[in-house]
C-alpha cells in the first residue's frame, strides 16, 4: 500500500508540474498540421501525420522521462525531505519503486493522451473512421516500453549523483542506445583488439533502444508482429528489472548524514 500511496502522490505531483502542458501543447500543434498538411500533401497526408505525430510522441516521452526521472530522487535529497520520509515506516526500496511507478503512470497517460490525438488527426485527414488502428497503438506501446526503460536509468543516475550528470548519463545512454547498430559495426569492424572489444561490451551492456523503434512501419500502415512486440516486451522487463534492482542497491547503501 505504501508503494501505491508513493505512486499516486508523484503522479499528482508529475501532472501538476509539466505533462498536462506537454499534453495541451502536443495536441493543438498535431491538429495545425493535420489541417495544413490535409490541403498540401496530396496523398501523403495519414504518412506524415503519423510520422511526425509518434516522433513528437517520443521526444516528449523522452524529455519527461528524463527531466522529471532524475529529480523523483535527487529532488528529495536536495531539499532534505528524504530525511523526513525515511524516519516513518518507508523502506529505501519502497521509496524508489514507488516514485519510479507513479513516473510510469504519468508516462501512460501521456502517450495514451497523445496516441488518441494522432487518431484523431488521423481520421480526419483520411476522412474515414478507421477504428482502431492496432498498427499506430502497437508502435505507441513500444514507444512507451523505450520510455520506461529510459526513467529506470535516469532513476538509476538519480540515486548516487547530481542531477546534471545524471541527465547527462542518461541522455548519453539514450543516443548510443539508439545508434546500438552502429556501435555494433565498430565492434565488428575496428582493427584494434582493445577498442573492438570496448564497442563491444557497450553493445551488450547498454539497452538497445533501437529495437522500439517502429515508427517507419507504422507511417506505413504496417502492423507490428506479435512476436516482436512480445519479444521487446520481455527484452525491457528484464532490463528495467535489472536496472531497478541495482538502483535500490544504490539507494540502500547511501548515507543522508
Amino acid at each position: 500500500m505504501k508503494i501505491i500511496s508513493i505512486a499516486y502522490n508523484t503522479f499528482r505531483e508529475s501532472v501538476r508540474d509539466r505533462v498536462l502542458y506537454n499534453l495541451v501543447t502536443f495536441v493543438i500543434v498535431l491538429i495545425i498540421a493535420s489541417v495544413i498538411i490535409g490541403k498540401i500533401a496530396v496523398g501523403q497526408e495519414a504518412k506524415f501525420v503519423v510520422d511526425v505525430g509518434l516522433s513528437a510522441m517520443t521526444l516528449f516521452g523522452v524529455v519527461t522521462a528524463v527531466f522529471i526521472g532524475i529529480s523523483l530522487v535527487s529532488k528529495e535529497i536536495e531539499k532534505q525531505t528524504i530525511v523526513t520520509i525515511l524516519s516513518k515506516p518507508v523502506r529505501r526500496s519502497t521509496l524508489v519503486l514507488g516514485k519510479y511507478i507513479g513516473l510510469c503512470l504519468t508516462l501512460l497517460v501521456n502517450v495514451i493522451v497523445m496516441t488518441g490525438a494522432i487518431t484523431l488527426a488521423l481520421m480526419y485527414v483520411k476522412s474515414s473512421s478507421d477504428w482502431p488502428q492496432w498498427y499506430l497503438w502497437s508502435a505507441a506501446y513500444l514507444i512507451y516500453l523505450e520510455l520506461i526503460l529510459i526513467t529506470a536509468i535516469a532513476v538509476l543516475f538519480s540515486c548516487f549523483s547530481t542531477p546534471a550528470l545524471s541527465a547527462l548519463f542518461t541522455l548519453l545512454i539514450v543516443i548510443i542506445g539508439r545508434l546500438s547498430a552502429d556501435t555494433k559495426l565498430l565492434a565488428e569492424t575496428s582493427t584494434s583488439i582493445i577498442s573492438g572489444a570496448f564497442f563491444w561490451v557497450i553493445y551488450r551492456l547498454l539497452p538497445n533502444l533501437a529495437n522500439f523503434n517502429y515508427i517507419n512501419e507504422a507511417a506505413r500502415g504496417q502492423l507490428i508482429e506479435t512476436k516482436i512486440v512480445q519479444g521487446n516486451s520481455l527484452y525491457a522487463c528484464l532490463y528495467i528489472v535489472s536496472i531497478l534492482a541495482a538502483s535500490v542497491l544504490i539507494f540502500e547503501r547511501r548515507s543522508f548524514k
